[in-house]
């Protein structure tokens, strides 16, 4: 269980770029590397799948405690050479879902991305600075941007301040555009794939990817692993997955086939209807981006529309849930029919909505939680609904408070996006609805 996180000073300062050259190189060295990130962004480990063909999962500690971030580790983390865990904005930022947490929670070493652009000796008072700032696992630093002639003082800061020098990555053009809060999707990138070639000749020829190796944290901490119950006869989960609904946390998913489901993945965009299933997922994604076509195909919204008034349990987040409503408007005005499953419309907004981590707490019993339970959640949208729903009300850190989310005994439909493992109870709820609805379909055999 060989393992250290990239991150970073601040979002920007190039540890996405330095994750994927590591993990190129690594690539390119014949090892199997598997890939991590820090908090609840679906666009890089996205990104890593697709463009590296490496494993990738999010290690979230808002949403996971320690038990589960070291079973989440484990599992998927298990037989690769080594596991490249990436940070989220910088190291200390967000405190209880940092990177930094995820380093003390896991007992894994960090390395530290600095942008040196505009920098020469200022670049060690931001080294001291994180350095001490409180107890940490920050194994050394790789400077991001350096000028090849500050290599030698960059060495010389790191050996003053008792830490390691593991290589820089210098300015280059090789450049992943970004979309709202992360990489656009790697299908979109031209030339990706030469461009993470000549990353990875980059990071054998400026980092010292030996020494990065041997700085790995070893065994895993001593652990409880989650009780997870288990059905032989589990339901089958229709899942959404396509170029407009590509946000999904793969561990979700891995979690509900460890619970004995099977899931079946369908594209809104080019099926006709959704497969043979006792339960649907529509997960977030870019359903803006394809409205029209997601509008043309109205056997799919009237499929899903009738399935889901029928009582077959569903969970929609975000983009999905954008897709239950009415209609959604684009930013030149034009309005095209979605499910219609929302009494509503969704339309544009100029910036990102109720964005960041919250707490979730019932108002009423529903599909995931009874009254006054609670879930963590997550949201970042630029669109907005006319019908957000009052099933819970929602509470960000900072004490902001709203109430969100269309919730039924059959049916969560919110723009927060739901993290299954944070709460294992929401999942086996959501399971046991859906045999309720299989056995009531088929009265030919009674629900257990």
């Amino acid at each position: 269980m060989r393992r250290f996180i990239i991150a970073g000073t601040k979002s920007g300062c190039g540890k996405t770029t330095v994750t994927c050259a590591v993990l190129a190189a690594l690539r390119g060295r014949g090892m199997s590397p598997a890939a991590f990130k820090c908090g609840p962004d679906y666009i890089d480990p996205m990104f890593h799948r697709r463009a590296i063909g490496v494993s990738s999962h999010n290690l979230d500690s808002f949403f996971c405690g320690r038990d589960m971030l070291l079973h989440i580790l484990e599992r998927y983390g298990a037989g690769h050479d080594v596991s490249v865990i990436e940070g989220v904005m910088g190291f200390y930022d967000g405190i209880s879902g940092s990177a930094w947490s995820v380093s003390e929670l896991t007992e894994t070493p960090a390395v530290i991305v600095i942008d040196c652009r505009g920098m020469s000796d200022s670049i060690g008072a931001v080294m001291s600075g994180f350095l001490g700032y409180r107890k940490n696992r920050i194994a050394g630093f790789i400077f991001s941007r350096l000028p090849e002639k500050l290599i030698p003082l960059a060495e010389r800061l790191c050996a003053e301040l008792g830490t390691e020098y593991l290589g820089c990555l210098p300015k280059t053009d090789i450049t992943f555009e970004s979309r709202h809060l992360g990489l656009v999707t790697a299908d979109e990138i031209p030339g990706i794939q030469e461009k993470l070639s000549a990353l990875g000749e980059l990071v054998e020829k400026y980092i010292r990817i030996d020494r990065l190796i041997g700085l790995c944290g070893t065994a895993l901490p001593e652990h409880i692993s989650p009780v997870i119950p288990r059905r032989d006869d589990g339901p089958v989960i229709a899942v959404s997955r396509d170029s407009a609904f590509c946000f999904l946390y793969e561990e979700s998913i891995g979690l509900l086939e460890d619970m004995g489901c099977q899931v079946e993945y369908f594209s809104p965009l080019e099926d006709e209807r959704v497969p043979e299933a006792d339960g649907l997922i529509l997960c977030g994604g870019y359903p803006e981006l394809f409205a029209e076509r997601l509008s043309e195909n109205g056997s799919m919204r009237e499929n899903i529309r009738r399935l889901i008034e029928g009582g077959m349990p569903a969970i929609a987040e975000c983009g999905g849930f954008m897709y239950l409503h009415d209609a959604l408007s684009d930013r030149e005005g034009r309005r095209y029919p979605m499910a219609g499953v929302i009494s509503g419309e969704v339309f544009p907004t100029d910036r990102l909505g109720r964005f960041g981590y919250i707490t979730m707490t019932a108002r009423r019993d529903g599909l995931l939680c009874g009254k006054d339970g609670s879930i963590r959640a997550h949201e970042f949208h630029y669109w907005d609904s006319t019908s957000c729903g009052d099933g819970f009300s929602s509470e960000k850190t900072d004490g902001r408070s709203w109430v969100c989310g269309h919730v039924s005994d059959t049916l969560y439909a919110g723009f927060p996006h739901i993290y299954l493992c944070s709460d294992i109870s929401a999942a086996e709820r959501f399971v046991n609805k859906c045999m309720e609805y299989r056995y009531g379909k088929d009265k030919t055999h009674t629900a257990p």
